[in-house]
């Protein structure tokens, strides 16, 4: 799996590792920072949690464009020092009034263009390192194993994010408790009704801090509220943390990679590295084929990306709150960690050439396990957890799966016959329609888990009276990760391929721009949240997926074609 690759991928998949895990960590908190602290309904933070992923997944147009006038690794470092600038604002404790809503606006409005001048660029290098023959073969495989380490830092960021909280709440002598914001908001603008007063009073009473449980609804209003969002403010400040560490790894790992931080006008300068011709029927027929592409993939990821708000407010609504028996296995993220390394020493028993390396892959498995298992038996029967956690499920999943997908698309590849030459792994566009396929099947679970319970209208803010068990959110994100494996890393891979070599930033930011455009209709289901049944929502997206599926496969002909 690992044998054969560059060093410069590696170094390349580490640099974006501590990115991701700094964005991850600030995204699991901000739909309830922006609820917490502003007040906000579901609709509002939807529409600015929304327009924010599309601004992070547009920016990359432009980066590419402008990296292919100006060079890949010139708008890496750029991004970096300007994402550094957006997440220390935003770490920055502020007013919940006009000036405080600006401020974050503009932060985040850094963010966005720091990560459109480094990831896509940062991608178009990773493909750059397989445009050399000895390295061809293996693009597909390099992406998934880039996507792994992207997840590697998404998967402890929720974790990250809730034990800063949770450290800087206990600090101030609070606890957190998902009902609290809502009815401190309706105490602070006199809207609250007797029956919440007193449940508020009830929560107050609950704080183990010296005093809290005499202070009066308001006092203790805009005391909650006001250290639970400097709690998520400490959180965001985990990015400049994050970022530090993968400038330097960028740097001190440059000449591993450097030969492919190279445009098609600097390929042209350089001696003997002259990029691939293309005619212009070639070019266009090419350009055409990615964006067919590009259009089908907004529908999926309008539906995958709801972890950070509907999903999250499933969590927080209608899940339970506490996690018994084999589920809390997936609430301690060192638990999850060494399941994912077993994975791989699993792997590595398999492919071992020497009798020696499967015993010793055999025995640091036998102890993953153990540990596990230890730590498993210390946890408390009952284990409270927020709904944040719930976000770390995709990312393990992603790591843990990674080898298993490369597996079976390895042994596909091998089987050759008569009639298909290359083997019988699918292509990159089959893998998008099944993966649209897939994540349809995620959302027929969500269906099915919100069958008889009230509209988000109903409960008007409050948690179900009648929750469902945390598996039901576990197994859809391992539905969508199944999906996401499909189609992302596999997208990535044939965009790196297929992209004419004086477009290849342009092409990889305009697969993020699609990425944007799903983004921001992925608030829709925060629009409809309070206006339809639970079920509803779900099911539109399910629909969406099945849609986008048929379209795709009408169209993988003529897509499979014009790339050949």
């Amino acid at each position: 799996m690992f044998r054969g690759q560059p060093k410069g991928l590696f170094a390349l998949a580490l640099a974006n590792t501590g990115e991701r895990f700094g964005y991850y960590t600030m995204l699991a908190i901000f739909m309830l920072f922006l609820q917490a602290k502003f007040g906000w309904g579901g609709a509002t933070a939807s529409q600015l949690y929304a327009g924010f992923l599309a601004a992070v997944y547009f920016m990359p147009v432009i980066g590419g464009w402008l990296a292919d006038r100006i060079g890949y690794g010139r708008c890496v470092v750029a991004g970096i020092s300007v994402m550094f600038t957006g997440y220390f604002l935003l770490a920055v404790p502020t007013a919940a009034n006009g000036l405080g809503i600006a401020l974050m606006v503009g932060a985040l409005l850094l963010i966005s263009i720091g990560t459109g001048l480094f990831k896509g660029n940062l991608q178009v290098m990773v493909g750059n390192l397989y445009d050399a023959p000895e390295y061809a073969a293996k693009r597909d495989s390099a992406f998934s194993l880039f996507y792994m380490a992207i997840n590697i830092g998404a998967m402890f960021a929720p974790f990250a994010a809730t034990a800063i909280t949770n450290r800087f709440l206990s600090g101030a002598g609070l606890i957190y408790k998902a009902d609290i914001p809502v009815l401190a908001h309706q105490a602070l603008d006199g809207s609250i009704s007797a029956d919440n007063a007193s449940r508020l009073a009830e929560f107050a009473n609950m704080m183990p801090g010296d005093g809290i449980g005499s202070m009066n609804a308001v006092e203790f209003s805009s005391y909650y509220i006001g250290h639970l969002s400097e709690a998520y403010n400490m959180g965001f400040a985990v990015a400049c943390i994050s970022l530090v560490l993968s400038i330097c790894i960028y740097f001190a790992c440059r000449p591993w990679f450097k030969h492919a931080d190279v445009n098609a006008k600097q390929a042209k300068k350089a001696a003997g590295a002259q990029p691939d011709t293309l005619t212009p029927a070639q070019t266009k027929s090419r350009v055409i084929a990615l964006c067919l592409v590009f259009a089908v993939v907004i529908f999926f990821w309008m539906a995958f990306h709801q972890n950070g708000q509907s999903l999250t407010w499933f969590a927080r609504d209608y899940t339970m709150s506490t996690a018994e028996g084999w589920s809390r296995l997936g609430f301690n993220i060192w638990i999850l960690a060494l399941i994912a390394v077993s994975v791989y020493t699993l792997f590595g028993i398999a492919q071992s050439k020497t009798s020696g390396a499967k015993l010793i892959c055999g025995i640091v498995t036998a102890i993953l396990w153990g540990g596990a298992y230890w730590l498993y038996k210390g946890m408390p029967d009952v284990l409270e957890i927020q709904p944040q956690l719930f976000q770390q499920f995709n990312p393990f999943f992603v790591v843990a799966l990674t080898p298993v997908s490369m597996a079976i698309f390895s042994a596909l590849a091998s089987k050759k016959t008569s009639s298909h030459p290359n083997g019988l792994e699918p292509s990159a566009p089959k893998k998008i329609a099944f993966g649209m396929i897939v994540a349809a099947l995620g959302y027929l679970l969500m269906i099915m888990a919100s069958i008889g319970q009230q509209s988000p209208a109903e409960l008007g803010g409050m948690v179900s009276p009648d929750p469902v068990v945390p598996a039901y959110l576990m197994g859809t994100y391992l539905i969508l990760t199944f999906a996401e494996l499909l189609l992302s890393p596999m997208g990535i891979s044939f965009v790196s391929k297929v992209a004419p070599p004086k477009y290849k930033g342009l092409m990889m930011g305009l697969w993020f721009a699609a990425t944007a455009v799903g983004n921001y209709l992925s608030s829709i289901p925060g629009l409809l949240w309070d206006k339809v049944p639970l079920w509803a929502n779900w099911a539109i997206l399910m629909s969406l997926c099945l849609i986008a599926a048929a379209i795709m496969v009408a169209m993988l002909r003529k897509i499979e074609a014009a790339t050949e």
